[in-house]
Parts: C-alpha cells; sequence; structure tokens
C-alpha cells in the first residue's frame, strides 16, 4: 500500500503563521481601532494594556501602535507578493531563454543574471532606491530586481538537468516548438522547486522591505510600517522598550512563516514525489 505524505510540523506552523498574518491584513480594511497617522500628543507613550482603547499602546506621536501594525500588514504583504510575483515571472522568462536558448544570447542573459547576485540583497535594493526614488513603488521595483536573478538562475540550472531527459530528446525528435516544450515538459517538472522558492522569495522580500523601511529609505513616514516603526522606537528603546516589541514580533512571526511554509511545501511536493517512483 502506498504511504499517504501527511503534510509535516514545518508546513502547518507555516500555514498558521502566515494564516494569521492574512487575517491581520484583512481585518485591518474593516476594522481599525483609530487612525494610524493621526497624532494624539495628550496620550503619547501611553504603556501596552493601561488603557483599554490602546491595547499595544501609544508611540511618541500619540498613534495607536496596534492600527499602526494592522494596516503595516498591508504594507508587508503587497510589497512582499508584488514584488515575489513580478520577479518570479520575468526571471523565469529570462531563465528559459537562457536554458533553451544557446550562444551568446544565453551567456549575456547569465552573465547579468550573476552580475546582479553579486551584491548583498539589502545593498543592491538601497541602490535602486536611492535612484528610483523611496516609497512602496520604489521599494516594490528594487525588490523585484532582487528577486529576478534567484528565479532565473534556478530555472536555468533546472532546465539544464530536464533538457537530457529520454520525454525531452523525444519531444524534441517530434518538432515540438519551444514554448510548448517548455509549457508541457518543463514547467510541469519544475513547479514544485518554483512554489517553494516564491514562498522563501517573499519572505527575503519582506525582509528587505523592512530593512529599507528601517533605514529611512523604503516606506515614508507618516505611513505605517514596520521597519519604520522599529526605526522610530530606537531613540526611546531604554525608555519605552514596548515601541520595538510590537513591529519586532510581527516581522519575525511573518518572516517565520513564510519560511516553514516553502520548506513544508518542498518536503510534501517532494515526498509525493518519491511515493510515485
Amino acid at each position: 500500500m502506498r504511504k499517504k505524505n501527511k503534510p509535516g510540523l514545518s508546513l502547518i506552523l507555516g500555514i498558521i503563521l502566515v494564516a494569521f498574518v492574512v487575517i491581520i491584513c484583512l481585518v485591518s480594511f474593516v476594522y481599525m481601532p483609530h487612525n494610524p497617522t493621526e497624532m494624539a500628543t495628550e496620550v503619547k507613550f501611553l504603556k501596552p494594556w493601561k488603557n483599554y482603547d490602546y491595547i499595544l499602546g501609544t508611540d511618541n506621536f500619540g498613534r495607536d501602535i496596534l492600527s499602526r501594525i494592522l494596516c503595516g500588514s498591508r504594507t508587508v504583504l503587497l510589497v512582499g507578493v508584488v514584488s515575489t510575483g513580478f520577479g518570479a515571472v520575468i526571471g523565469i522568462v529570462l531563465g528559459a531563454a537562457a536554458g533553451m536558448g544557446k550562444g551568446v544570447i544565453s551567456s549575456f542573459i547569465m552573465r547579468c543574471m550573476d552580475g546582479v547576485l553579486s551584491f548583498p540583497g539589502i545593498l543592491l535594493a538601497m541602490m535602486l532606491v536611492t535612484v528610483i526614488g523611496r516609497g512602496e513603488k520604489g521599494s516594490i521595483v528594487a525588490i523585484t530586481i532582487f528577486i529576478v536573478p534567484i528565479f532565473a538562475r534556478l530555472v536555468y540550472s533546472m532546465i539544464l538537468d530536464i533538457e537530457s531527459m529520454l520525454f525531452v530528446k523525444a519531444a524534441k525528435s517530434y518538432g515540438i516548438t519551444n514554448k510548448r516544450l517548455f509549457i508541457k515538459h518543463y514547467m510541469p517538472m519544475m513547479a514544485t522547486r518554483l512554489i517553494t522558492q516564491f514562498s522563501s522569495c517573499i519572505a527575503q522580500a519582506i525582509m528587505v522591505e523592512t530593512s529599507l523601511s528601517f533605514l529611512g529609505l523604503g516606506i515614508q513616514p507618516p505611513n505605517a510600517s514596520w521597519g519604520l516603526m522599529l526605526n522610530e522606537s530606537r531613540k526611546y528603546f531604554l525608555m519605552y522598550p514596548y515601541l520595538a516589541v510590537a513591529p519586532g514580533i510581527a516581522i519575525v512571526l511573518t518572516v517565520l512563516g513564510f519560511n516553514l511554509l516553502g520548506d513544508g511545501l518542498n518536503d510534501l511536493l517532494e515526498n509525493k514525489k518519491g511515493g510515485r517512483k
């Protein structure tokens, strides 16, 4: 009898954490305790649970921390998912062009990808944002460029591995077009790795976005961003450490959730592959 592939602990925890963040994001569209950008200096530096109107307390401008966490979840998911989505599509196309094409074009594409990958992610994003412009759109474009070579290298290497298989050689012998060959034969073989890489790249994109906001290059005040909230809490950390706790926990749980989700999906899909053999 074939053993059932049960989801592992990593996948379960990843789903729970990611679902929690998504729920927080959705809730923010229908419920917001206070205006996340509205200042109220008469209630600044309220500690958590001291006032039921401000459960997580207020910051140095009297803004509700819970409302800013809720609003910040939109930015995190928007930048993370959109930039990873664009980066994945462009990277897959470039990787396929390099893997299935030969000669100068293939070499040129991959050398460009190697050049981009030679820069540390956050350093590359910082340089791009200074050129493109600060803010949400600039962050999305910068992180997309950072994500592209990750998928391009992955697709390129998988195509080189798959093209030596007999069914690919048989398909080529029948004169199948490269487009049909890629969609019908390569993509199903690569789907597992691409799905897991997509989840892991969302975590990387979120880390880069929060880092840019922390450095003042991402989301700009008075808009809510978890990285920006950490930056604003630095001056008051010794006296009011709670200012950094909520955004710090939110970032850790979100990044951990997407990483666990990616690892769990990889284990589950690989086990399914193994069970079919």
